[in-house]
């Protein structure tokens, strides 16, 4: 038996992502044989079920009955789908806080600005604060605002 170098491996999550651009790139529901056609013939038709399968499992996709076996869509967008794993690593935290602060700790400037601006929106009576400030400390990089 051979066993592969690390080198020849693939990145975790290579192939995941390549099936989810396959489908997202595509105007419906995928067969396996179809999401093996779009992604050049590469991979066994066997490899590209079991890797749909693993994303229906995560939630990632829906699939419908297509003759004996399965179609399948995605349920997010690339964005939303990064959102999702993003929500799943901080539930997975028992201490959201410090999850929370180190995450937004190491926000460039610019995506601070935008999530402040985020957060502005999805509150827009002001109920949370001035801009999130606690003691006229920004919670995010502590500057003052």
């Amino acid at each position: 038996m051979s066993e592969t170098s690390p080198a020849a491996r693939r990145p975790a999550g290579e192939l995941e992502a390549s099936v989810l651009a396959a489908l997202w790139a595509a105007d419906g529901p995928l067969t396996p044989a179809e999401v093996q056609g779009e992604l050049g013939g590469r991979l066994a038709r066997t490899t590209v079920t079991t890797i749909l399968s693993r994303l229906h499992d995560k939630g990632a996709v829906s699939r419908s009955r297509a003759g004996r076996g399965f179609a399948y869509s995605p349920i997010h967008d690339s964005a939303g789908l990064t959102a999702r794993r993003m929500r799943s690593e901080l539930d997975k935290q028992d201490d959201r806080t410090t999850a929370l602060a180190r995450f937004v700790s190491e926000l460039t400037s610019e995506d601070e600005q935008l999530l402040r601006s985020l957060l502005d929106e999805a509150d827009p009576a002001g109920t949370q604060g001035a801009a999130g400030t606690v003691d006229g400390r920004s919670p995010w990089s502590g500057t003052t605002p």
